[in-house]
């Protein structure tokens, strides 16, 4: 078994050097990073845990992806670019170092990607895998988002599709892995929405990532700013195959990673052309009225029940 500091060597060796913006990295006690001027520092921790997170159908190098994604995902809904990263890693001391290795490397992979800089971390023995990644970004001061923020008549609007993620995680409890199939990669290595993260703070007033499930995400989104929403249940992006599998699985079954934002008419149309000229899925779903709680309506305009269960809840 490498020693900690052997196996800090090795992680740390699958990221290559660290950009200007870093004055002190992995190898010093403390991160020190320069952010540029006129931005403010934007911070998120996510942790995925063995059994929770992720099971035995993952390759290490997508526990690795889907730790950074979930934090970059966050910053992207705060309408943040992700500059650098910290990841604590906690393990079972009888884990293969190769295993480690690969769980570095799909990290990596991913970071490069992002442009973000790993800038520490730290290792610790445990009973399973679990990765802490503390993501920081940088925004604009008049343009970073919260969940608070969203007013009456902003309309609601979402990337991507819903439900891909949960039923990609059906398939997998099924036995069927196959990675080439999309909703079974959704699940294995989700893709943050970084690039439209950098410019949603242009358009948007609010906005939530809805890694938790889309009804669960929305009401936190609703309950900050103090309104409520209509979601017109015939406009929400989802594919064939997950209408087939059940439409709960889109509003509930989470793991998406795609950015829910509130914005006015004007701008949000503005923000669904940037995002046509870009390639990006944006759709328009509904909109945000005064009162509270969420109404899904159908194509008639006529509310229908929420489901009982709305989204992910770590001790439900």
């Amino acid at each position: 078994m490498p020693s900690e500091f052997e196996l800090i060597a090795r992680f740390v060796r699958a990221f290559p050097g660290c950009s200007p913006s870093v004055l002190a990295g992995p190898g010093d006690d403390c991160a020190i990073t320069r952010p540029r001027p006129g931005r403010v520092l934007v911070s998120k921790v996510d942790q995925v845990v063995a059994g929770v997170h992720f099971g035995p159908a993952f390759r290490p190098e997508e526990i690795g992806h889907k730790a950074l994604a979930a934090a970059l995902s966050d910053l992207a809904a705060a309408g943040a670019k992700p500059r650098w990263f910290l990841v604590a890693v906690a393990h079972p001391p009888e884990l293969p170092p190769e295993f480690l290795d690969g769980v570095a490397r799909g990290m990596a992979r991913l970071a490069r990607s992002a442009k973000v800089d790993l800038v520490g971390g730290n290792f610790s023995r445990a009973r399973e895998l679990s990765l802490a990644v503390t993501a920081l970004g940088e925004a604009r001061p008049d343009q970073v988002l919260g969940r608070s923020g969203a007013r009456p008549g902003d309309w609601l609007l979402v990337s991507g599709t819903l439900g891909d993620a949960a039923l990609g995680l059906r398939r997998l409890a099924a036995g069927r892995p196959a990675r080439p199939d999309p909703f079974v990669r959704a699940q294995l290595a989700p893709e943050p929405r970084v690039a439209l993260g950098e410019i949603l703070g242009r358009y948007a007033r609010a906005a939530i990532d809805i890694s938790d499930g889309f009804l669960q995400d929305l009401g936190h989104l609703c309950a900050r700013s103090r309104v409520g929403a209509d979601v017109r249940l015939d406009e929400l992006p989802i594919r064939p195959a997950v209408r087939r599998a059940g439409v709960e699985l889109a509003l509930a079954g989470g793991e998406d990673y795609e950015i829910l934002c509130a914005a006015p008419p004007e701008r949000a149309q503005a923000l669904l052309r940037a995002c046509r000229r870009r390639g990006w899925p944006m759709s328009r779903i509904g909109e945000i009225r005064a009162g509270e709680g969420i109404r899904l309506l159908d194509a008639r305009g006529e509310e229908v029940p929420l489901p009982a269960r709305r989204g992910w809840e770590h001790f439900a």
